[in-house]
């Protein structure tokens, strides 16, 4: 039996080495989505199944389960001879959202970790491309219908052979993706980053041995899985039901709908989606991957004590949802899936279990990472690029307080790239960047706000792409609270204003030098009846401008 001190010690030692890795990356990589957006992720699989060791803290929760399938789907392969075996200093890339993914934009790196001759663990990373190809700069194509649409998948392969790149399959890569002569720096911190860990991991299993590493790992498996059955004991047990919507798929201009049933029975919770919506045309499919990364990163948010281990999954049986849209196969379309539709799992969780567990769930929150692609060409620099913008929303009001404005997406903790970085890189002007005043659902504990911005295009032509949601729904409140505002996009060109049929997707908007795009994005649901809200919190409200005197006689039945 492991001693506990020298347990919590390699516990912290793991996850150091994780964090370490996401350092790396993001400090080594070119595009501003993954160095000043942290939109990656790196972790630490078992080598005979890929399951979950340890994730870095500063890396997308999203990945948490996505990166444990891929790893082992790669494994599998291997050993099914459908992937070359490794070599130490081997690296794999792949992207492909049917063998474990997200979307074709969130591309992974697999180097398999060696002691003594043999494979001890595999170091993983996910780092989302700027551009992948595909019919759209950036990748987010609204009206997609098929996966070569969305830009270049790539099966497992070895992009770097014994810790050299390979140049032949650089160039199939680079021939495919816009602004490909940028790749080179983040593939090159991709890799890096996995050099790092392996560096880490060998002074740390230096120090402790590795027999002591490996029983810490069980041992710490076994207790996740401990934790999160002794918190799921504190759910009754019985059937609980949530829905959420997705405004539309991009194509078809209806709301699917994400009908969830969880069955509590001991000291496992049972997820089935099977009454949701049947495959969609557009790209607001999910493969199974992000759907079961989107119930694990679900309760995690409700039970954030458990720490990250494959362990914590194993009381939670998402039953496959086959016949549904969460269950996608090629070639269906799903770049919506890792940035939206798992946003709308996530929520439909909580809404299930906010009655139950009313002191630890939220309401819903803004739920859309505002997935803004522009590219074009920039005269003044002589050439391409693609800009990809996300942004933060309103959290939902909860037991204890109010939510919290402009948070990042349910799905990760990626925050917007600074304004300035953006205005460096691209020939663009923000001309508006601010909280969104109002947009929190009314409640006992009102929804934090969303964001509002407004970006100019300074010089050249460009595209514009959009796939957001919570467009034609808010986020819902809860126990009596108001939904929060919905999201917002309008398009100016040529000094007229354009709202995008489906609300929140659109792509190939033309822009010219002077056309503007504005987002205010969703605010948070509201917790509890407005009218018990307290007085003194309504009055600060007023004071600081939250809300006009209109508004809170409205949506909180008081006469400030």
């Amino acid at each position: 039996m492991i001693d506990p001190i020298t347990l919590s010690v390699i516990q912290a030692g793991l996850q150091q080495v994780c964090d370490e890795m996401d350092l790396a990356f993001s400090r080594a990589a070119f595009s501003p989505v993954i160095a000043e957006a942290d939109d990656r992720s790196d972790g630490i699989y078992a080598a005979d199944d890929g399951s979950l060791i340890a994730q870095g803290a500063r890396g997308l929760p999203v990945f948490v389960g996505t990166m444990q399938y891929s790893t082992r789907t790669l494994i599998e392969m291997i050993r099914a001879g459908e992937v070359a075996a490794p070599q130490p200093d081997d690296i794999y890339i792949v992207n492909d959202p049917y063998l474990g993914g997200t979307h074709l934009m969130d591309v992974r790196f697999a180097r398999p970790f060696y002691r003594n001759g043999k494979i001890w663990c595999w170091l993983s990373n996910t780092g989302h491309w700027p551009d992948t190809g595909g019919a759209v700069p950036g990748g987010f194509s609204a009206s997609a219908t098929a996966a070569e649409q969305e830009g270049l998948r790539l099966p497992p392969v070895r992009l770097f052979k014994q810790g050299k790149l390979d140049r032949e399959i650089y160039a199939i890569i680079c021939s495919n993706i816009r602004v490909a002569d940028q790749r080179i720096g983040d593939v090159q911190a991709q890799a890096a980053a996995l050099k790092v860990g392996e560096a880490r991991l060998n002074a740390l299993l230096d120090r402790y041995g590795d027999g002591t590493v490996v029983q810490a790992i069980a041992e710490l498996r076994q207790r996740a899985a401990r934790q999160m059955r002794a918190f799921i004991r504190q759910i009754p047990e019985g059937e609980y039901r949530g829905v959420a919507h997705v405004d539309s798929d991009g194509v078809v201009n209806e709301p699917l709908v994400i009908d969830l049933t969880i069955t509590c029975s001991g000291e496992r919770l049972s997820f089935d989606f099977s009454r949701s919506s049947p495959p969609c045309q557009g790209p607001m499919n999910s493969v199974l991957a992000t759907t079961l990364s989107s119930v694990y990163l679900a309760m995690r948010h409700i039970f954030p004590e458990v720490p990250i281990s494959a362990g914590a999954f194993e009381p939670l049986h998402v039953i496959r949802p086959e016949g549904t849209f969460l269950d996608a196969h090629y070639p269906r379309p799903v770049s919506g899936c890792a940035a939206e539709v798992s946003q709308r799992i996530a929520e439909a969780v909580f809404a299930a279990l906010v009655e139950a567990l009313p002191d630890r769930v939220t309401a819903a929150p803004a739920g859309t990472s505002g997935n803004f692609a522009l590219g074009g060409f920039d005269p003044d620099r002589g050439r391409n690029y693609v800009m990809y913008q996300i942004s933060g929303g309103g959290y939902g009001g909860n037991a204890d307080h109010d939510g919290l404005s402009n948070g990042c997406s349910t799905i990760g903790i990626s925050k917007a790239p600074p304004v300035e970085i953006m205005e460096q890189h691209f020939p663009v002007l923000y001309r508006h960047y601010a909280l969104r005043e109002g947009s929190g659902g009314a409640g006992t504990h009102r929804g934090g706000f969303g964001l509002d911005y407004e970006v100019e295009l300074l010089r050249g032509e460009a595209r514009a792409s959009f796939v957001m949601d919570h467009g034609r729904f808010g986020p819902q409140g809860v126990l009596g609270g108001k939904d929060g505002a919905p999201n917002v996009v309008e398009v100016w060109q040529d000094g007229q204003r354009h709202v995008p049929e489906h609300l929140s997707k659109e792509q190939d908007i033309p822009l010219r030098p002077g056309d503007r795009v504005r987002v205010q994005t969703p605010g948070g649901g509201g917790y509890g009846k407005p009218e018990k809200r307290a007085h003194d919190l309504i009055d600060e409200d007023l004071r600081l401008g939250r809300y006009t005197r209109d508004q809170i006689r409205r949506d909180f039945g008081v006469d400030p």
